[in-house]
């Protein structure tokens, strides 16, 4: 069968991104003995132009779109970025009988109504890899599709429990080809890196679980840096490592840096860190390995905050952590998350002291905290009356504490207006 693949994300948010999910999913068809064409909308103006000349010349038997982010997270006039993904998906109704089936990791946090808000065909709720090279071989057989765990047609679920590959080295890794040439000369892009999916962290606002489970799976070091060492022979020199926490577990990150050192490839990277597992022998590998920037996490400098967001670790965590960073000359961009359950004008203070404290070359603030379903947060906005059982959270909803709230506001542009390096 022919199936074009449609990244259908435009939005940037905080960086431009390759979509590495989407190729994850072309390599695995490929292999199932499909011919298989990848369509990356995000630095596209006309995407009803490119959408019409791709299928004219393609004509694909069918077409898988993803979808990588449902909003932008900002209780300020929030952008909904659905609204563009169903345009795309008009567009492809527009040139072509295919069927239209809709996966990502946005979409695998609201299957249900996401497909219904999109009007596409099918759904295909976490890792494509596994669910749509099965699907296609029902569909190229003309036989039923129940049955494949994650499967949603609109109106019902055909399979709601949906199945993680517990062996990630089983599913496929893209090949550097797959990407367009001008995207190792792009200084705005960073090639994504995933070398392992779930987190048992369970902080109390986040939708990492809805998307890849609770339980850490990894693929094998090697496996991840021959992929890296495959693009950088293909020009690429800056990566960012996508695991929702890099250095957990502390040992599995020290022999990916291992396999980094090893490799000598001449790159440099960024990852996401959690603040309270780390040691200096990890740090210093990573340095060594070309690490240059972390996005450091710890979203608030009050320990009640802390707690009450489910966060294992103490302010003086989070100092020792930046500290041993910085004495690398690893740059540090950190995260405060203001105005959940329990915030109080005390602890939203302490926290922007603490963030100054710390002498980070970034830091991004967040007033309000979006509510995603079957989370901590969720079950208090629902008990405090913030939502309802009705409300369908896929369009944007946040927990702010309302006595705060223009106090915060307030507050925090007076900081930022002094600080050039803090962002909203």
């Amino acid at each position: 069968m022919r199936v074009l693949l449609v990244s259908a994300n435009t939005e940037p948010i905080n960086m431009p991104i390759i979509p590495l999910g989407l190729g994850c999913v072309a390599e695995a068809v490929r292999h199932a003995g499909h011919e298989v064409e990848l369509l990356d909308l995000m630095c596209v103006s006309d995407t009803c132009s490119v959408i019409k000349n791709s299928i004219k010349r393609f004509s694909p038997d069918v077409i898988g779109i993803s979808v990588r982010n449902i909003d932008d997270q900002r209780i300020e006039s929030p952008g909904f970025l659905l609204d563009q993904v169903r345009d795309v998906i008009a567009d492809c109704r527009s040139f072509s009988d295919a069927r239209i089936v809709i996966g990502g990791a946005g979409y695998s946090i609201f299957p249900k109504s996401a497909l219904s808000y999109l009007a596409a065909d099918i759904g295909i709720q976490g890792e494509g890899e596994m669910a749509f090279p099965s699907l296609l071989a029902l569909m190229e057989k003309g036989a039923d599709i129940k049955g494949i765990p994650g499967l949603y047609l609109p109106g019902r679920v055909v399979q709601d429990k949906r199945k993680f590959a517990k062996k990630l080295d089983s599913l496929p890794l893209p090949d550097a080809n797959l990407w367009s040439p001008s995207a190792a000369r792009d200084p705005e892009l960073w090639m994504p890196v995933q070398s392992r999916r779930g987190c048992p962290m369970n902080c109390s606002y986040c939708s990492t679980a809805a998307v890849e489970g609770r339980i850490i799976r990894k693929r094998s070091p090697a496996l991840v840096v021959a992929s890296i060492a495959g693009h950088a022979k293909a020009g690429f020199e800056r990566f960012y490592f996508t695991d929702n926490t890099f250095n957990i577990p502390l040992s599995y990150a020290k022999e990916i840096c291992r396999e980094l050192i090893a490799r000598k490839l001449g790159i440099y990277w960024r990852c996401i860190f959690y603040p309270g597992k780390t040691d200096k022998a990890l740090v210093e590998a990573m340095a060594i390995a070309g690490c240059r920037e972390v996005a450091l996490g710890f979203e608030s400098g009050s320990i009640q905050t802390l707690r009450s967001m489910n966060k294992k670790f103490s302010p003086e965590d989070v100092r020792r952590t930046s500290d041993m960073l910085a004495q690398r000359d690893i740059r540090r961009m950190g995260f405060l998350l203001l105005g959940g359950p329990g915030e109080t004008k005390e602890s939203v203070e302490e926290s922007l002291a603490f963030a100054d404290s710390l002498q980070l070359e970034a830091v991004k603030v967040t007033i309000g905290i979006r509510i995603y379903p079957e989370t901590d947060l969720a079950r208090t906005a629902l008990s405090e009356g913030v939502i309802t059982q009705n409300d369908d959270l896929l369009f944007p909803r946040f927990y702010i504490v309302k006595e705060l709230e223009d106090w915060l506001r307030e507050t925090v542009k007076k900081y930022m207006a002094e600080r050039p390096n803090w962002i909203g």
